[in-house]
């Protein structure tokens, strides 16, 4: 299995053009062999899980990070193309985990 990490963006092979950021952290991927990905989406307005982010090789979009998905790399193919800034990586992971956060 390749490494991926969190903030990675991704290319998963069933989807044709559509780019994917990893949400799930290190150690999880570590433990588990899958991780958890939203999509990235460009023309999308930022809003408060609509994440505006830029990777640092140039790809960009907005982080739709209410729609996660669970991704068996090794059944799925998957490639790196870039990846996100730390900075990037907390704002999705604050919006993430504010989806799930109790009222």
């Amino acid at each position: 299995m390749k490494d991926f990490y969190q903030g990675d963006i991704i290319k998963i092979s069933s989807y044709k053009k559509q780019l994917f950021v990893i949400v799930s952290k290190n150690a999880f991927i570590r433990a588990t062999g899958i991780f958890h990905v939203c999509p990235l989406l460009p023309n999308v307005q930022a809003g408060p899980i609509h994440i505006p982010v830029q990777g640092k090789k140039g790809e960009s979009g907005t982080v739709i990070c209410e729609q996660i998905k669970a991704i068996d790399p090794n059944a799925r193919g998957c490639n790196r193309v870039d990846s996100l800034a730390y900075e990037d990586v907390m704002n999705v992971s604050d919006a993430v985990q504010g989806v799930f956060e109790y009222d």
